[in-house]
């Protein structure tokens, strides 16, 4: 079995493609038992996990004023579509005697047409799966803000 070093590496370049790309590529990742938190915001269960990263926009009509219908488009799920992640750093640990893998990312993210790239932060514990491979246990993510 590989080192836990080049595990998390390689987790890591997968997972940030899937994302940047087709985020329902994650879902084989994550099981019933993991849990994201994505902003303070807790989600738990592979597919709601799925469905929080994705992105549905979802359109809503307004009754007729003056003879005009309004059209209010408005995102569900994450605040935005696209995504490009700029990986800066990777730190793993083992983190337990089963086989896990603490997982530490920090880089830049560039969303939408937005030309400024935020920072972030994001946590994974991977644990074995028993079959050889391994899947998000925790999944913890947070923008990193400028001190005031």
């Amino acid at each position: 079995m590989a080192d836990f070093e080049t595990i998390a590496k390689q987790f890591v370049e997968f997972y940030y493609q899937a994302f940047d790309s087709k985020r329902e590529n994650l879902l084989p990742l994550y099981r019933e038992q993991s849990m994201l938190t994505f902003e303070n915001a807790p989600t738990q269960g592979a597919t709601s996990i799925i469905e929080k990263l994705k992105v549905r926009i979802h359109v809503a009509r307004t009754p007729l004023v003056n003879r005009k219908e309004k059209t209010l488009t408005f995102a569900k799920s994450l605040p935005f579509k696209d995504v490009k992640h700029q990986v800066a750093s990777v730190d793993a640990q083992p983190s337990s005697e089963s086989g896990g893998i603490l997982v530490l990312v920090a880089g830049a993210l560039i969303v939408d047409e937005e030309q400024k790239p935020m920072s972030y932060t994001q946590a994974f514990q991977l644990l074995p799966d028993g079959q050889g491979s391994y899947f998000v246990f925790n999944d913890v993510f947070r923008l990193v803000y400028p001190a005031a």
